[in-house]
């Protein structure tokens, strides 16, 4: 896993300039992460760092960012040296980080889908109730693996792909492929259920799990217009999910 994101970590922070990236997934899960002064945060499969830094200039206290590819947090440490934001990086497998602190939230884009076993995606929700604070809340941003296949096609208009092989069952792989350049880069992600991911993180810990529809940006409606937007809110590509640590809710 680490060597695939190593190879496409370039491909991939371009990939961040897609209209649909911008006004529908950064717009959907900056809000659902919400205020963040003052806070403490660790960013899980934080990539090249472009959601670590956001969190740090809207006002967080400290940023964590771990990522499994050593290619990818090059890039966000490239990133810190040219414009030094103090954020902390780490290259390692979310499932052996164990706890390096306690944090007023845990967000992840993209980290839960790359599971292929209930055992693996277990082991993910643990390390994340582990690291937050009695109170503390985790949020993410996930392919949306209940979308029917049959509607993958919306897709394209916003930019990327997303194929199955096969039937929806657990461990089968769906992948996501962007354009590149003039090439064409894929991300493998893998189903699991819906009822999957919530028994795995109420056995981590979280008593409820929240599940949260699309936004779409005023300005990404000014620029293109409502229509454009109406597949991804009636077939939505990705999800949010969110969940709380049970406990005190202030420090």
């Amino acid at each position: 896993m680490s060597a695939f994101y190593d190879a496409i970590a370039p491909q991939f922070q371009q990939s961040r300039a897609l209209p649909f990236r911008h006004h529908v997934e950064a717009y959907t899960y900056l809000n659902l992460i919400g205020e963040v002064t003052d806070q403490r945060i660790l960013d899980l499969a934080c990539g090249e760092g472009t959601y670590s830094r956001l969190l740090k200039q809207r006002g967080a206290a400290r940023v964590v960012g771990v990522d499994i590819s050593a290619q990818m947090i090059a890039l966000a440490q490239q990133a810190e040296a040219t414009q030094p934001l103090g954020i902390e990086y780490i290259v390692c497998d979310v499932q052996a980080l164990g706890q390096i602190g306690d944090f007023d939230q845990v967000v992840a884009s993209y980290l839960l889908n790359h599971a292929p076993t209930r055992e693996q995606l277990l082991g993910m929700c643990q390390t994340i109730f582990a690291n937050l604070k009695p109170g503390g809340r985790f949020v993410s941003i996930n392919n949306h693996l209940e979308q029917p296949p049959e509607t993958y096609g919306i897709c394209e208009q916003y930019g990327f792909t997303k194929q199955i092989s096969g039937d929806l069952r657990e461990g089968t792989p769906i992948t996501v492929s962007f354009p590149s350049e003039g090439s064409v880069f894929s991300i493998e992600d893998y189903y699991l259920s819906q009822d999957t991911y919530e028994c795995a993180l109420q056995t981590a810990g979280f008593p409820q799990v929240q599940w949260h529809s699309l936004s779409i940006s005023p300005e990404g409606l000014q620029v293109f217009g409502a229509d454009f937007w109406q597949d991804c809110l009636d077939y939505p590509p990705i999800i949010g999910i969110s969940c709380q640590k049970p406990g005190a809710s202030d420090s």
